[in-house]
């Protein structure tokens, strides 16, 4: 092959590799980053790993996270200080009602910790979150913490949790603000991985009953094996326009 005709090839090569990424799940967010989403709403959000991410696509949105672990959360109050002063934090769990609870501390992987016990599935799949400790954590509901805010979150609200199988706790607890929701996206986990854990097909229905219809997945994760371990769906609220020609039209 000439060196011309291997150039031709290689163009053609990487124009498919771009016109791939610009439909990329995780590019368009499956539709999601033509929205003008103005708040994000990061429910555990750990050390701000989402937070970060979602600033690249929604630089101006106001970010309200919560997260009740003391470790993760200096780090997130950190990088939020230093690079989001836009943000509101709170260190608290959230679920179907105002307590104390004892959460689930796995020292090793702080992001896998819960309000949940883990199973046996989890220990095998994930030995590293093997080593554990418990603690006192503050829980509130979705609602009362944004409800308390003066001013409220600006619409469009795009909600995000992480909560180890706790989705369903604050879904209940979160019924106000996920009524006036753009867009949910949810970690949600396939395998057995913590005791008595939300379900997808329950989800579903709760989000679904809220007026958020089940999208897709951004992203799936795999087992050893090839299954799939759980997955990060998104769930949309139906409304146009959604994308930047549409808008135009």
């Amino acid at each position: 092959m000439s060196v011309r005709a291997f150039g031709k090839a290689l163009f053609r090569l990487g124009g498919i590799e771009v016109s791939r990424w610009s439909t990329a799940p995780k590019h368009t967010l499956l539709g999601l980053r033509w929205f003008p989403i103005r708040s994000v709403v990061d429910v555990g959000a750990n050390e701000g790993q989402f937070a970060k991410w979602i600033s690249t696509i929604f630089p101006l949105a106001q970010i309200y996270a919560f997260e009740p672990l003391p470790g993760p959360y200096a780090k997130l109050k950190a990088w939020t200080e230093s690079r989001r002063p836009n943000a509101t934090l709170f260190n608290v769990a959230l679920g179907e009602r105002a307590t104390e609870t004892v959460m689930n501390l796995h020292v090793n992987h702080t992001p896998s910790s819960s309000l949940l016990s883990a199973t046996n599935t989890q220990d095998t799949l994930y030995p590293n979150s093997q080593k554990r400790s418990t603690l006192v954590v503050k829980q509130e509901t979705l609602d009362d913490a944004l409800d308390s805010l003066q001013p409220p979150p600006e619409p469009d609200l795009l909600v995000k949790m992480d909560v180890q199988g706790y989705e369903d706790r604050v879904i209940m607890g979160g019924q106000r603000t996920l009524s006036r929701t753009r867009a949910c996206i949810l970690e949600v986990i396939l395998d057995e991985l913590y005791v008595g854990q939300a379900r997808f097909s329950n989800l579903v229905s709760s989000l679904g009953g809220l007026g958020l219809m089940y999208a897709g997945n951004l992203e799936q994760s795999y087992a050893g094996d090839g299954h799939v371990v759980f997955i990060d769906a998104v769930f949309v609220r139906p409304h146009l326009p959604s994308s930047p020609e549409e808008s135009a039209s």
